[in-house]
């Protein structure tokens, strides 16, 4: 089968990681019988340099053309001036309402080889695998009124959480959904002793509950899930929540599974396994453009790899070849193999692309 993908590679180490995760993608094509197509856009600080936009009409179009995009990463020192009109992290909030990408998933998944590399006790980190489901194209982010402004009495700021019964009855379907095939468990995270739209959120929830009968539900305050995932987050299966919670919760999420390097995601712009088999999407790992390593051969690919691999499995419908290369990543890290971020004493420390080089390898091989 052929395959055409969007690659926006972005800032900093956003091209060192893509680089790896289309090195792999290409031996899973020759292993599978499978063809994939890239098609290069700018996205980010980048395309700011080069368009004086973070999002150029060209890097849409491109990805509407395609059946997948595979994202690295935006933003950095360099374009931080808070008086800037525009910012690379604009391009992300763009391109997500442009391509109708609602649903971000982010697997959180403790491999047991690399208990040692978090700061958390390993008894606690041992049986973490659940679902973050965070709403993209809502709330905080895109709330109206948005702006700033200066008064006699000083400069003042706004931002609107502006939610829908329609937003919020989508993303949590797709929580719903994704509990059914896992272990049936979804906690709701909102705000509701404070917050209007988490009010409304919490009562969507309970209405949806009635037509999954089979998915115990329990709704929990952002700032006592924030406390959890770190005391017993073995507890969570699917986390459904809305933009800016969704967002943080995962960046410390990141640290159950010992680095964000580890940590992929995927953007959707329908629910998975609804009519469709395949969903359209945009993949990313969670991580940063981490300007200071870009180019040195120190950043760690797996999350990037990992998020080709759940490209593989929601837009592409090859869920074989995504467990191939989940299986390989498994098996190297095995072997003791380690990028800096990841690395402890007695393992094999190796570069971004030497990573990903093994990776490949071992989809070659059969693993």
């Amino acid at each position: 089968m052929n395959f055409d993908i969007a690659v926006l590679p972005g800032d900093g180490v956003g091209p060192d990681v893509t680089n790896e995760a289309r090195r792999v993608l290409d031996d899973v094509g020759n292993r599978f019988g499978h063809r994939f197509t890239y098609k290069q856009g700018y996205i980010g600080g980048i395309s700011i340099d080069k368009f004086g936009s973070a999002l150029p009409q060209a890097t849409i179009n491109i990805c509407r053309r395609c059946d997948a995009v595979l994202l690295g990463a935006v933003g950095g020192p360099k374009w931080d001036n808070p008086e800037a009109i525009t910012r690379p992290e604009d391009g992300l909030l763009a391109i997500r309402k442009e391509l109708g990408l609602f649903a971000n998933l982010r697997p959180v998944k403790m491999f047991k080889v690399l208990q040692d590399s978090t700061s958390l006790k390993p008894e606690v980190v041992a049986r973490v695998d659940l679902m973050v489901v965070r709403e993209l194209t809502g709330g905080l982010y895109f709330g109206r009124p948005k702006r700033r402004w200066s008064t006699s009495r000083g400069r003042r700021a706004v931002d609107s959480m502006v939610y829908t019964e329609k937003e919020i009855e989508r993303i949590l379907r797709v929580g719903f959904e994704l509990a059914l095939s896992r272990r049936r468990k979804l906690t709701s995270v909102d705000k509701a002793n404070v917050l209007e739209s988490s009010r409304l959120w919490r009562q969507i929830a309970g209405e949806m509950a009635a037509e999954y009968p089979k998915v115990t539900v329990d709704n929990m305050l952002v700032d006592a899930c924030a406390m959890r995932l770190i005391r017993d987050p073995a507890y969570f299966d699917v986390i459904v929540t809305e933009n800016m919670f969704g967002d943080i919760l995962t960046d410390e999420a990141s640290m159950l599974a010992g680095s964000m390097g580890m940590l992929p995601s995927a953007s959707l712009a329908e629910i998975p396994g609804g009519k469709s088999s395949s969903a359209f999407g945009l993949y990313e790992p969670i991580h940063g453009s981490a300007p200071d390593i870009a180019g040195r051969n120190l950043a760690n690919p797996i999350a990037a790899i990992l998020s080709a691999a759940m490209m593989l499995h929601y837009s592409l419908g090859l869920g074989k070849e995504a467990a191939t290369v989940e299986q390989a990543v498994l098996k190297v890290l095995d072997e003791g193999y380690r990028t800096k971020d990841i690395m402890t004493a007695g393992m094999k420390q190796t570069g971004t692309q030497e990573m990903g080089k093994t990776i490949a390898y071992k989809i070659k091989q059969g693993i």
